[in-house]
């Protein structure tokens, strides 16, 4: 995420400006900033103190970086998963078992070969 030109103290006190009684076109020139950012920071940041605006600074940066950590623990579930998944399949074929692919391509063989033999009954009865 791109940071701000300006920190937290300098866009309180470019509200407080406003709040002041200068407008909001003069205060948006006189300090470079567009009229949407002014009303985007008014949003997030007006009535609040400095050391307020610090700490809801560091309770995103903490949000983001829980999420972060979050995602990476989810990544971590799906892969172990997948492996758990892989070394039960490996396990089953040591024993001589079938893996879960082998059993459902010999499930789709079983299902092919009774709508064959359904086919077969229904010509047998045609004639």
């Amino acid at each position: 995420m791109k940071r701000s030109r300006f920190t937290e103290e300098q866009i309180i006190g470019i509200l407080r400006e406003q709040e002041a009684g200068v407008t909001t076109a003069e205060v948006c020139r006189r300090h470079g900033v567009s009229s949407a950012t002014f009303y985007k920071w008014k949003a997030k940041f007006g009535g609040l103190d400095v050391s307020e605006a610090r700490r809801l600074k560091t309770l995103e940066d903490e949000n983001a970086r829980l999420k972060r950590m979050l995602a990476d623990a989810m990544l971590d579930n799906v892969a172990l998963k997948d492996l758990l998944e892989k070394s039960g399949d490996a396990r089953r074929l040591a024993r001589g078992g079938r893996s879960s692919a082998g059993r459902l391509r010999d499930e789709r063989k079983a299902g092919k070969r009774v709508r064959d033999l359904a086919m077969f009954n229904c010509a047998l009865d045609a004639k």
